[in-house]
């Protein structure tokens, strides 16, 4: 296999190269060397975690990274190689066969005959196919090379069992803005960008559009600094900035009121049904860089609060929206966000457990918790008197679970939207004399 498959380097001078390459595209240039310089990952660089041991010892793992585009993964790889000594070999599953992974064993044998360590990393690992990736065991195995494969899909589902097991799985978070600002910025201050001047609100639009992806960013910011200095400018506004990502910024401020606005329009549009206006302003707030777990949080209350028992599967379908959130985040987990929008827009209304739990409270607060009848309560004389449901017929008790005295209280009054529910409670309440 040709030199030409590495991005940077000869694989064996380790993970070093193409950074210090005046002609390399921004990225890569920015491309962090060290630990210090790595910009995220907090949650998998920690002190004393395991993969940040294994850098600062050189003692490298196989492991599966996982994550989406721009977060780190072949950085990650590079920097595990370079901490080691190791030859850095690299493959796209894409391009690469298993011709090629048993090119990379036969070189990687090679240099342990010379006692040198090989980190093999393949980009996309789940592209291979089961035969392919069982073609990497024996060598993971016995340690010949350390794995390092990276994905954008889930590895328990893409990745086979076996590998799995040979490896640590570690999942990569998007980048937030500032962490992308960040990077923007070390670019400037470095003079990668030449004498182009920066705007701020440029820079800020780059880091907040980018959907965390760093290496989308750093090339938006160098097209548009070469566009300045072609032009004659000489400065990055925001509009260059917004042609070189090819989007429009949306003024939107995530700490200030546009903040709630937003979510409180979006809140009242799903409430009035209209699927349109509940997409659109969802749209506004995920191109103005809002956390998708605000949203969903939002929507999983909304399932309660303003759909209930009219469906009661609403809430079923919020919260695995927020279970989707957390699994993948952005920018996948937009297409979940739309789902349930769309469900939670079109689906039946209906408030009426909302306000029985009010109508509870407020009796509560006005006149005082009362103590429930003897025997409901727990201890060795609980079952005393209770007269079990599941002997009845039905399986409808008639006697009083309201503490004294508050017989006639009612809180759920099911509406409209609730029908099967509100001829279900009119039933039980005849049946325990309640009625009427």
């Amino acid at each position: 296999m040709s030199d030409q498959l590495f991005s940077f380097g000869d694989a064996e001078h380790g993970a070093g190269g193409s950074a210090s390459d005046p002609n390399a595209p921004l990225p890569a240039r920015m491309r962090p060397r060290t630990l210090a310089e790595l910009v995220g990952q907090e949650h998998v660089l920690g002190e004393g975690s395991s993969l940040r041991v294994a850098i600062e010892h050189g003692r490298p793992f196989s492991m599966i990274l996982h994550g989406p585009p721009g977060t780190g993964k072949t950085t990650l790889a590079r920097i595990v190689a370079t901490s080691a000594d190791a030859a850095f070999e690299e493959l796209s599953a894409v391009q690469a066969g298993k011709a090629e992974v048993t090119q990379v064993i036969a070189r990687a044998r090679e240099r342990r005959r010379g006692d040198r360590s090989t980190v093999l990393f393949l980009d996309e690992i789940h592209r291979f196919n089961k035969a392919q990736q069982d073609a990497l065991l024996p060598a993971v195995e016995e340690g010949l090379v350390t794995l390092i494969g990276a994905t954008t899909e889930n590895p328990y589902f893409s990745v086979n069992g076996a590998l799995l097991s040979r490896s640590q799985v570690l999942e990569l978070r998007s980048l937030t803005a500032e962490h992308v600002e960040t990077l923007l910025r070390r670019a400037i201050e470095r003079g990668e960008l030449g004498d182009v001047t920066i705007d701020d609100e440029a820079v800020a639009f780059l880091a907040q559009r980018s959907g965390g992806d760093a290496r989308s960013a750093l090339g938006a910011l160098e097209l548009a600094a070469e566009t300045a200095g072609a032009d004659g400018s000489g400065t990055v506004a925001l509009a260059g900035a917004e042609s070189a990502l090819q989007r429009k910024a949306v003024r939107y401020d995530r700490a200030g009121d546009q903040h709630y606005d937003l979510i409180s329009s979006w809140i009242k549009s799903t409430r009035a049904s209209d699927v349109d206006a509940s997409l659109y302003y969802l749209a506004i707030m995920l191109e103005g860089g809002e956390d998708p777990r605000f949203i969903v949080r939002r929507m999983v209350i909304f399932a309660s609060e303003d759909i209930g028992n009219a469906d009661p599967r609403a809430l079923m379908v919020a919260t695995s929206t927020a279970a989707a959130i957390e699994l993948v985040g952005l920018p996948e987990g937009a297409h979940a966000l739309a789902q349930c929008a769309v469900y939670l827009a079109l689906a039946p209304k209906s408030n009426a457990s909302y306000k029985a739990l009010g109508a509870a409270r407020a009796h509560v607060r006005e006149h005082g918790a009362q103590a429930p009848p003897a025997y409901l309560r727990s201890g060795p004389l609980a079952d005393e008197g209770y007269d079990y449901p599941h002997d009845r017929p039905g399986h409808v008790s008639p006697q009083q679970v309201l503490p004294p005295g508050l017989e006639g209280v009612r809180f759920y009054e099911p509406d409209g939207q609730e029908a099967p529910f509100a001829e279900r409670v009119a039933a039980i309440r005849r049946a325990r004399g309640l009625d009427g």
